[in-house]
């Protein structure tokens, strides 16, 4: 993953001008924030063995609380943090839909989506919410010797998830449900409990993005969040989460992000229309998805062949 940013990069740098600078590389971390931020519960959701397409609307719903609440004159801290009030909240109507109504993942939350997405629309009433107090703003943009606000919370944020996956029984339990939930579940992990948990930390997550989206932007679109479940599950895979569960990597979310922001920036930057880059994640995501699906069906063979 490393090896592709840096080829990215040198490939973006002799193409555009515009692309090796510093103003264009913190535009590239600043469009990082959200992605990073659900991506790091997406990659939850996919070690379970599971998958969330409607984390897109969830960002868009818990946006929409934001900015009422920044309308209404609440103080930028209850703002802040009803985002991610909100989104796990819809974190436990996904778990209650996926995991305690036995519902398939992608067919719930994709029922879930257009659901929301009406919720969205209505809520609007088919206009944007723009021109946002700056309060909230103003709030996120403090920095601590030097360190934003957003990159502060992002790497505590991976920090204790790393923790918890690697040093508790949750993490361990998280893990074993992915590779197979009827083992995990004989050997006595609470497998409905971990899921359910699952799915409101990763809505909590998305909540969080909303939060910092809104405080960047100051402004709530009909489309927000349309194309971030499709960047998330392709950052994600790419940095090395299976989708068949069982296996992921914080570390490589990370890289996966901002490989896939660095595409977009870099394609934007030489020409290509904005509407393309549904494509081209779409594309690796498609690539990586068929290389995993190989090899496990190799690895397959070769333990048959061994028998």
């Amino acid at each position: 993953m490393l090896a592709a940013i840096l080829v990215a990069v040198a490939i973006f740098s002799l193409a555009s001008p515009y692309f090796a600078s510093f103003a264009n590389a913190g535009t590239i971390l600043r469009n990082s924030v959200e992605l990073l931020l659900s991506g790091l519960g997406m990659t939850l959701i996919l070690a379970i063995g599971g998958i969330d397409v409607s984390i897109g609307v969830v960002m868009g719903l818990a946006a929409i609380a934001i900015g009422r609440g920044l309308g209404a004159g609440f103080p930028p801290l209850v703002v802040a943090l009803s985002g991610p009030v909100v989104g796990a909240l819809l974190g436990l109507v996904t778990a209650s839909v996926v995991v305690l109504g036995r519902i398939p993942a992608i067919v719930g939350t994709l029922g879930l989506l257009g659901v929301y997405r009406t919720g969205i629309f209505v809520l609007l009433g088919g206009q944007w919410l723009s021109g946002l107090p700056k309060s909230l703003t103003d709030f996120l943009s403090v920095s601590l010797a030097g360190i934003p606000l957003n990159a502060i919370v992002i790497v505590l944020a991976y920090l204790v998830i790393w923790l918890v996956l690697r040093r508790t029984p949750f993490g361990l339990h998280l893990l074993s449900i992915g590779n197979s939930e009827d083992k995990a579940r004989l050997s006595g992990v609470a497998v409905v409990r971990v899921r359910c948990a699952v799915f409101v930390i990763a809505g909590a997550l998305t909540g969080l993005a909303a939060t910092f989206y809104v405080g960047t932007y100051r402004n709530v679109e009909m489309s927000i969040g349309s194309n971030l479940a499709l960047d998330a599950v392709a950052a994600v895979v790419l940095g090395g989460t299976s989708i068949l569960g069982g296996k992921c990597s914080l570390v490589g979310t990370v890289f996966g992000v901002l490989l896939l922001r660095i595409l977009q920036n870099g394609l934007l930057l030489i020409g290509v229309p904005s509407l393309w880059q549904p494509v081209v994640t779409g594309a690796l995501l498609i690539g990586t998805l068929a290389f995993e699906v190989m090899a496990h069906r190799l690895k397959f063979s070769d333990i048959k062949w061994a028998k």
